[in-house]
């Protein structure tokens, strides 16, 4: 018997370390959650943490040992599904026997959950019936997965004495190693694009490939901003007979973390055509699987596998959540940011938490802090940010960088330098100075300010977990980045894990913001001010193809304020909102306002 999932909603992974034990405090529920996996070191310390909390017997692995990222990162995996397995075992022994631990758990469950239902005609006859609901658990209950994420881009190269190791060895593909070796039954959450290198490296792993059953034990997940890019990367992927068990919508601008806009393609009309074209993705891979599969002599199925579509990105209300479950086919709806103020579901540090809540919206920017050279949301305040602004005060600028993680550049060196870093910056702001006298005064503190803003995303992104649990951090003062969606304006008090579910299921509220803009008409917004702003501070010469590129921006955008229009009136949700439309016609007028052929020079 295939056991449901007890939740359509999920968890999605947060930085590096936000959600790096969540599964741990979550899972037992049935909530599933992502862990990022690209950093062994908090990985390696957060499992002797819980080692000892656990009188466990998962011994440190050195750095000085061969392969000892893809080590630990086996070993963390292997003691979270030991811990999560306990713990849920122990959670269905006291549902079974406690009437008022089994209530508070029905009360988290799906309103449309038929499990529910079954659970509260036990709970509403007087009989003893611990031996009926144990037997009802066993047969009923999982815990939630234990999904791992890999960014695809952060696969750097690493050297032993000056030498380049061979590719396995790079960041992303010993992340990869380390889950495939792991002894989970869950999901890889692919993210920030196509690294075909990468991709490729999965076909060394059986446990992708289906059993004599048709079952995976590891399953692929892409998070994908739009269907083009799903049907590359999942035919890609069918061509070595790997088959995608869940394609993740996300927003492009209305998420957490990395910004990756698209060209103007709002989310609705994405989760369109994914509904319309699900089974355009399905056989095409299907096919593609199935001939590789057979050129490969492994197993072969007789009808495509399970593939899911979920979606995540400012959904912030339960009827949001229910129209996207409903209206769009989808398996599960990711709820991400909210849960930075679950201290029940989240690491984070006291000083951090009570940072997000105070903050208002106009707090949540786009910031360009990463490394990556990708636009990063974050809040003002950090105090990752009050760091930095103390040492440049000084003519202090960049990280030591201690983990290289994102030292991807090699402008200066084949080992690549992280533009974060103190090395990176001193030779940039040397080369400025060289330039000084050709440049206005504005023109060269941009291009400075360019330069310091960047971050040290792998430290700043880890230390919230350190200090929740009072683990030593070593090095130079770097304080907290933390990476929030804009929609966590709305959410404005820390809550209990029970009262988070609560609402996204519609039976508790807790955003006391009443003004809060629908999740559609907030990411419109973000796209138009989007287009606003690099129109605005496009400094290069302009181009016909930058002309086209703008103009094809906003085209979609316009075809997206159409498509709300007519969804909106005729949706059971939205059709009495009289303010979604005005919103809309607002939009519309503002975009229409842009003459993007008047600005060529």
């Amino acid at each position: 018997m295939i056991k449901k999932p007890l939740h359509n909603f999920h968890i999605p992974v947060m930085g590096l370390a936000y959600t790096i034990d969540s599964p741990i405090r979550v899972a037992q529920y049935g909530i599933s959650s992502v862990v990022s996996i690209i950093d062994d070191e908090i990985i390696e310390k957060m499992k002797n943490f819980y080692s000892k909390k656990f009188n466990l017997n998962f011994l440190s692995i050195s750095t000085k040992i061969e392969d000892y990222r893809a080590k630990r990162i086996t070993a963390y995996l292997d003691m979270m599904d030991d811990i999560v397995n306990e713990k849920f075992e122990a959670f269905k022994e006291e549902i079974s026997k406690n009437k008022t631990a089994l209530m508070n758990f029905v009360e988290m469950l799906p309103n449309t959950s038929e499990l529910k239902d079954s659970f509260q005609n036990f709970l509403n006859q007087k009989d003893n019936l611990t031996s009926s609901i144990k037997n009802f658990v066993e047969t009923h209950l999982t815990p939630g997965s234990i999904d791992v994420n890999i960014m695809t881009k952060v696969d750097k190269d690493n050297f032993s004495k000056n030498e380049q190791l061979p590719i396995m060895y790079n960041d992303a593909h010993a992340s990869l190693r380390g889950f495939a070796n792991s002894k989970l039954s869950s999901s890889v959450v692919l993210s920030a694009g196509m690294n075909p290198r990468l991709y490729s490296y999965i076909e060394e792993f059986n446990d992708f490939f289906p059993d004599e059953n048709g079952f995976l034990k590891k399953k692929i997940i892409l998070k994908v901003s739009d269907f083009r890019s799903a049907m590359i990367q999942g035919n890609f992927l069918a061509k070595k007979g790997l088959w995608v068990s869940e394609y993740r919508i996300e927003s492009g601008l209305n998420c957490g973390g990395h910004a990756f806009a698209t060209e103007g393609l709002l989310l609705g009309p994405i989760m369109e055509e994914f509904k319309q074209k699900k089974n355009d993705l399905i056989q095409s891979a299907f096919s593609l699987m199935l001939k590789a599969l057979e050129q490969k002599g492994k197993h072969t199925v007789s009808e495509p596998l399970k593939m899911k579509i979920t979606v995540q990105g400012g959904v912030g209300t339960s009827e949001e959540h229910d129209f996207l479950l409903k209206n769009y086919d989808v398996d599960s709806v990711g709820w991400g940011s909210p849960f930075l103020l679950v201290p029940e579901a989240t690491a984070m540090d006291r000083e951090t938490r009570e940072l997000l809540i105070k903050s208002k919206e106009e707090d949540f920017y786009l910031s360009n802090i990463s490394p990556l050279g990708v636009p990063f949301n974050t809040v003002k305040g950090t105090s990752n940010e009050i760091f930095r602004r103390n040492k440049e005060n000084k003519n202090h600028y960049g990280s030591s960088c201690p983990k290289k993680l994102l030292a991807l550049s090699k402008e200066f060196s084949n080992e690549g330098i992280c533009t974060a870093s103190k090395k990176y910056q001193d030779i940039k702001l040397s080369e400025l100075e060289n330039e000084k006298e050709q440049l206005t005064e504005k023109q060269f503190e941009n291009r400075k300010a360019k330069i310091t803003e960047k971050a040290c995303l792998c430290v700043g992104l880890v230390n919230a977990a350190y200090m929740e649990q009072n683990l030593q951090i070593k090095g130079e003062k770097q304080g907290v980045v933390i990476c929030p969606g804009p929609n966590l304006a709305f959410f404005d008090k820390e809550v209990s894990l029970s009262k988070m579910v609560k609402h996204i299921y519609g039976n508790d509220n807790i955003i006391s913001e009443n003004n809060r803009p629908n999740m559609f008409i907030n990411e419109l917004k973000l796209y138009v001010d989007h287009l606003k702003k690099e129109i605005a501070y496009f400094s290069e010469a302009i181009t016909n193809s930058q002309v086209k590129k703008w103009n094809t921006f906003k085209e979609n955008l316009l075809q997206g304020i159409y498509y709300y229009r007519n969804i909106f009136a005729e949706s059971d949700f939205f059709k009495k909102d009289l303010l979604l439309i005005e919103q809309l016609q607002q939009y519309q007028i503002s975009l229409l306002e842009i003459e993007i052929l008047q600005i060529q020079k």
